[in-house]
C-alpha cells in the first residue's frame, strides 16, 4: 500500500487526478487482483484524462463559441442540406490548414450551430479555434490600429488554426473595413475559416464592394472551399413547435 507521503508528492507535482486515483484505489477490492503495472496504468490514465479535459476546457473558453454545439447533436434530418459523409470529413479535420468551409442559408437554418459543432470537434482533437462576428473582428482591428496593439492582435490571430466568422454579409462594409478584412484573410492564408452567411456566395463580391479587394478576398476564400448550403425551415421554429407539441 502506498504511503500518504506518495499522494502528497503527487499533489506537489500537480498530478492531482493521479493522486486522487491512488487514494481511491487504496483498499479497493476490485484492484487487489491487478498486477502493479495495471494499477499504475489506471492511475496514469486518470491523470491523462484529467489533463486532456482541462486543455479542452481551456480551448473552449478561449474560442468563445456562440454555442457549445457538440458534433453528436448535429441534425441530419432530410432536406437540411447536410451530407453525413461530408460532415464526417469536416469533423475529422484533415482539411484544416488547406481548405475553408462556407456555410450559407437563410436565418435560423443552423449555420452557427453547425460551424460551432465543427469547431468543437477540432478542439477535442487539440486544435485552437476562435469565433467572432465579422463586425466584432473589424471593430477589434480598428481599435488595435488606433491604440498601437495591431501587431499583437495579428500575432494572436495567427496562432489560431480555425477562425469562425459569423454574420458575413449582414451589413455593408466601408472601404476601410473591406481593406481590413482583406488584411485578416491574407494574414491567415495558412489557416482555415468557417464562414457563416445568409448571403449566397455569388453575392459576396458585391458585398465586399471595392472590386480589387473583393477579387483578392474571394480568390483566397471561395476557390479553395467546401460550400454547404443549409435549407429548410428555421430550426428555432421547428424546435419551438416540438417543445409545444411535446
Amino acid at each position: 500500500m502506498l504511503p500518504e507521503q506518495t499522494i502528497d508528492d503527487l499533489h506537489a507535482l500537480s498530478m492531482h487526478a493521479m493522486a486522487e486515483s491512488v487514494r481511491r484505489g487504496r483498499g479497493d477490492p476490485a484492484r487487489e487482483g491487478l498486477a502493479y503495472e495495471e494499477r499504475l496504468g489506471l492511475d496514469v490514465g486518470a491523470e491523462r484524462t484529467s489533463r486532456a479535459q482541462k486543455q479542452l476546457d481551456r480551448r473552449v473558453r478561449q474560442a468563445k463559441l456562440k454555442t457549445n454545439a457538440a458534433p453528436e447533436g448535429i441534425d441530419y434530418r432530410p432536406g437540411r442540406g447536410l451530407d453525413r459523409a461530408v460532415m464526417a470529413n469536416l469533423l475529422a479535420g484533415a482539411w484544416l490548414g488547406s481548405m475553408h468551409v462556407l456555410l450559407t442559408g437563410a436565418t435560423g437554418t443552423g449555420k452557427t450551430n453547425t460551424g460551432c459543432a465543427i469547431a468543437f470537434a477540432l478542439m477535442r482533437a487539440g486544435h485552437r479555434t476562435r469565433y467572432a462576428k465579422v463586425s466584432t473582428l473589424l471593430e477589434e482591428y480598428e481599435i488595435a490600429r488606433h491604440d498601437g496593439s495591431l501587431p499583437r492582435l495579428r500575432a494572436s490571430l495567427a496562432r489560431i488554426e480555425l477562425h469562425l466568422l459569423d454574420d458575413w454579409g449582414l451589413a455593408p462594409l466601408t472601404p476601410r473595413q473591406a481593406q481590413d478584412l482583406f488584411e485578416v484573410v491574407d494574414l491567415l492564408s495558412g489557416r482555415s475559416f468557417v464562414i457563416m452567411s445568409q448571403l449566397p456566395v455569388d453575392q459576396w463580391h458585391a458585398y465586399i464592394g471595392a472590386p480589387m479587394v473583393a477579387d483578392a478576398i474571394c480568390d483566397r476564400l471561395v476557390h479553395n472551399a467546401i460550400p454547404i448550403e443549409l435549407k429548410g425551415e428555421s430550426m428555432r421554429k421547428l424546435n419551438a413547435n416540438a417543445t409545444t407539441n411535446a
